[in-house]
């Protein structure tokens, strides 16, 4: 079969060229998404009384019959078609003989690739929305499972303050929210029509892009046929949306990695998100946590690579362009994955409470609530700060905490020092005084969920 675009040409393409130009191992992902704008197309052209009825309907019937037979059991595609457009259109010829040339009326590949391509981000940045979501839900529900766990906040990764375990636990939804919004509000540059734009200047033929529009689920069509083509902003919007979710997941899983150390002890992974060691029959690894943290750089890696294919290209459609789909099929369904394994994980993992409240008592976050104490007796906080770090060194040296300091060593500090210092130190109380509107105490925290739920 001669290539459908060869008629200008007197001698084949070398194989090897052929093998470098082919894109269909890739984008053969389109497949469902090029049926859909054809037939959308065709229904136009039929509707427009550019091809005659029967020719309209006999193509629908073929690619609806193709459609069926891929859901079935995945037709094969030959490189000798280059795409997946190509590939269909040959597929549709062998079905219903030289009527299916009359699909292509008024389409370029450029538009056709172009329609494909802002159909195919749609679909796939719904369904990413739809797994934060689910996530976002898991977290509120472990949050609300875990309302009374303490647990030492860090800074510099150094205890620093009590916190509620939810507390901190929901600083991922938020983060997580903050995507969501980010993708949700990206459709509207995602879910815009370039069909009917043809290679770059329209087409003279009495073509309906408002009808192809309605019955793709568009909200507008291009204001300008070469930026319809040459349009790859909302690959790149998308894909720095997906970056951001990666990083966030990226640090969500050092955190994890780090508590289901031994040193840390916090959590327990499932063993169904864990893996073990081919030497050491000891270990159970946070592998799943790892392989997320390293695919964030991966991620980011392809968004730098198309970043790097679009800054030189002169309008409007190039070659170069073919490049932007391993980018970003790899990219957004690692993200989609990595936030349903996500899920999972937090979902089933156990938290090891006794190990986290001995954890809690044997160190000096609450070194802060003594200062604050300190301060309610008239002593100004940098003095209050300094006595407190001096006491710390002293229990440092002595191998104690600020709960197992005598009182006399407090009264020796400041002479109206009783009993309540201790009440004052404790865990619960201390992160119970944070009742700031985002701050960690139970009321506040509660509060957050509350929102939180609202939102999901």
């Amino acid at each position: 079969m001669n290539k459908l675009w060869g008629g200008r040409f007197e001698q084949g393409m070398d194989q090897k060229v052929e093998a470098f130009n082919a894109s269909i191992d890739v984008d053969q992902a389109l497949f469902t998404q090029d049926i859909e704008g054809s037939i959308a197309h065709v229904k136009m052209l039929k509707k427009q009384a550019i091809i005659p009825s029967t020719d309209a309907d006999s193509i629908i019937n073929g690619l609806l019959e193709l459609k069926e037979e891929h859901a079935n059991q995945p037709l094969t595609f030959s490189k000798s078609y280059e795409d997946i457009h190509l590939n269909i259109e040959m597929l549709l010829h062998e079905k219903i003989g030289e009527v299916a040339g009359k699909m292509h009326t008024g389409r370029s590949r450029n538009d056709q690739v172009a329609t494909d391509m802002h159909l195919y981000t749609n679909q796939k940045v719904q369904q990413l929305i739809k797994a934060i979501q689910a996530f976002q839900s898991t977290i509120v529900q472990v949050a609300k499972s875990n309302i009374d766990v303490i647990i030492p906040g860090y800074t510099h990764l150094q205890r620093a303050q009590p916190i509620l375990f939810s507390h901190h636990l929901l600083t991922y939804f938020w983060m997580l929210q903050r995507d969501r919004d980010r993708l949700a509000d990206s459709i509207k540059r995602i879910n815009i029509s370039p069909l009917g734009s043809g290679a770059l200047a329209g087409t003279t033929y009495p073509t309906d892009q408002r009808y192809t529009q309605s019955l793709l689920n568009f909200d507008d069509v291009y204001p300008n046929s070469i930026d319809a083509v040459s349009d790859r902003d909302y690959i790149l919007e998308t894909m720095n949306n997906i970056n951001l979710i990666m990083m966030h997941l990226s640090r969500f899983a050092e955190e994890i990695i780090l508590w289901c150390s031994h040193e840390f002890n916090f959590v327990t992974l499932s063993d169904a998100y864990s893996t073990g060691s081919s030497i050491m029959p000891q270990k159970k690894n946070p592998d799943m946590a790892e392989l997320i943290r390293g695919k964030s750089g991966t991620v980011s890696g392809h968004y730098i690579g198309l970043l790097m294919t679009l800054k030189g290209l002169p309008l409007a459609y190039n070659k170069d362009l073919q490049e932007d789909k391993q980018h970003f099929f790899e990219a957004l369904q690692t993200c989609i994955d990595s936030v349903d394994i996500f899920n999972g994980m937090i979902e089933t993992m156990t938290l090891n409470k006794t190990v986290i409240e001995k954890a809690l008592n044997n160190d000096f976050s609450n070194a802060t609530e003594l200062a604050d104490y300190l301060v309610t007796l008239n002593i100004p906080f940098r003095k209050a700060h300094e006595l407190t770090g001096l006491l710390v060194k002293q229990c440092i040296d002595k191998g104690i905490y600020l709960l197992d300091v005598p009182l006399s060593t407090y009264q020796a500090i400041h002479s109206e020092i009783d009993e309540t210092v201790y009440e004052y130190l404790k865990p619960l109380n201390a992160v119970n005084r944070r009742q700031n509107e985002n701050g960690t105490s139970t009321q506040s925290v509660l509060g957050q969920i509350k929102k939180a739920e609202a939102l999901l």
